[in-house]
């Protein structure tokens, strides 16, 4: 049956995570935008959570609710992963900050970045993180931070990621990084009355942010340094590692954000379900905990998880789905999109007329288990830019 968001977003719901099947289907950043407007001006929502880098968005968060900087820097500069250039990304940050413009502070609309400041086969240094939070707390340590971390492109290059032999995260230097940020996190929060005072609750957090983020790069490239391990297994352990930093950052964002409404999460499937992640491709079978399946195991019903479909795409060449298959169970309607109930029916199929270069992940029985909801796009071609 088709439901309206209503249906689904019950009283204790605190983060909504709305997931996509592919990144590279505009569509559904069409459909979210319109979501948000909506649970935005009817259901209280005062945030959105996106799969871009924590530390970067909060040059957007800063534009959409104070205005600084411009629209265009604001794209360049707050998203990683190149979704700064994605067309609906452009509209929703220009929407929200329209729609905080003549709002009192406290009800402006937040913007959240969830991810990591990694990519798939590389992650940067901790350095930047950690002399920051060095910086605003005027701390004088026995030693540069610089020199222990030496060059950054050490822990940048793909070799330090994807090989355990040529990686930082297992070195004694690595070891004096995470002991001197665990200290930094301490300090931060014995002096937070101080600095807050000096300074302000917001550039504490941020600082606070920053250096989580370092600290989670120190643990990344510690579990690239584990030796041994298939490939399967090694990119599955540091998928899990990145979807573990991914929750931390989600229940942070809600401790933040806890008083003033609930968030909306927009992010992969993989990352939002509410049941472990797989992924295949050829002989690589890996196997992780999703951030989804961690936040929902702390939150319980404070989270809901509405998974997306997708039948047919000219944006990646996704032709019909076949008959048998979830995808082709969904089209109830007949509208350009709907959302539903996690129904169908004990023998659907997944479907495999999928490419890798789609980013594409069909619905399977994992994705479903959990979700309260479907998003179900019949045609990303059929969704009007701008929806």
């Amino acid at each position: 049956m088709n439901q309206d968001i209503d249906d689904f977003v019950t009283p204790a719901c605190e983060l909504l995570g709305l997931g996509e099947p592919t990144h590279q289907e505009p569509a559904f950043g069409w459909v979210r935008n319109e979501l948000f407007a909506r649970l935005a001006v009817d259901r209280g929502f005062r945030s959105i959570a996106l799969e871009t880098d924590r530390v970067a968005a909060l040059a957007v968060d800063a534009y959409v609710r104070e205005g600084i900087g411009t629209l265009d820097s604001t794209m360049a500069e707050g998203f990683t992963h190149g979704f700064g250039d994605l067309a609906p990304n452009r509209r929703l940050v220009a929407w929200m900050r329209e729609f905080n413009r003549e709002r009192p502070p406290g009800e402006r609309l937040a913007f959240h970045g969830y991810d990591t400041p990694t990519e798939t086969t590389s992650a940067p240094s901790p350095r930047s993180y950690l002399e920051g939070a060095r910086d605003y707390l005027g701390l004088d340590l026995d030693f540069d931070i610089a020199a222990v971390a030496g060059e950054d492109e050490r822990w940048s290059r793909e070799e330090a990621v994807m090989d355990p032999a040529r990686s930082p995260g297992g070195t004694t230097a690595a070891a004096r990084l995470r002991r001197t940020a665990d200290d930094l996190l301490l300090h931060l929060h014995m002096r937070a009355p101080q600095l807050i005072e000096s300074t302000s609750l917001a550039a504490w957090y941020a600082v606070r942010t920053r250096l989580a983020a370092g600290i989670g790069l120190l643990r990344y490239h510690a579990q690239s340094a584990v030796p041994g391990l298939t490939q399967g297994a090694r990119v599955g352990a540091l998928s899990g590692v990145r979807d573990a930093l991914m929750a931390q950052n989600l229940l942070d964002i809600r401790e933040i954000e806890a008083r003033r409404g609930p968030t909306l999460l927009f992010t992969h499937n993989l990352h939002a379900q509410r049941s472990p992640s797989v992924w295949t491709l050829g002989d690589l079978h890996c196997e992780w905990t999703s951030a989804g399946h961690i936040v929902g195991a702390l939150l319980g019903e404070r989270y809901a998880f509405v998974a997306g479909s997708l039948g047919r795409s000219e944006a990646i060449g996704l032709s019909e789905p076949a008959p048998g298959t979830y995808e082709s169970h969904l089209r109830r309607s007949g509208g350009i999109w709907e959302l539903t109930a996690p129904e169908v029916p004990a023998e659907a199929r997944t479907r495999t007329d999928t490419v890798p270069r789609q980013g594409y992940f069909p619905l399977d029985r994992e994705i479903l288990e959990g979700a309260v909801a479907l998003l179900h796009i019949a045609d990303g071609a059929a969704v009007p830019a701008g929806s």
